[in-house]
């Protein structure tokens, strides 16, 4: 059997947002957003995007100089 629970303190957070959601954690223009999954060739799907595939695909071109994470 599969052990499908999260260790305490872990949150289920959802892995595909749009591109607002996306830009607004990763302190980044909408606009921005589009263009760089157009560039990296990250799927724009039903208007959501892999938050996990965008920010791995920004960091495989930008080592070590990522997005900064939005301040509240």
């Amino acid at each position: 059997m599969y052990n499908f629970a999260r260790p305490k303190g872990e949150r289920n957070l959802a892995n595909h947002l749009t591109p607002t959601e996306l830009a607004r954690e990763a302190g980044m223009d909408r606009r921005e957003v589009i263009a760089k999954c157009m560039e990296l060739g990250v799927p724009i799907f039903q208007g959501r995007i892999d938050k996990t595939l965008f920010l791995a695909s920004l960091k495989q071109i930008n080592p070590g100089q990522g997005p900064q994470p939005a301040k509240a």
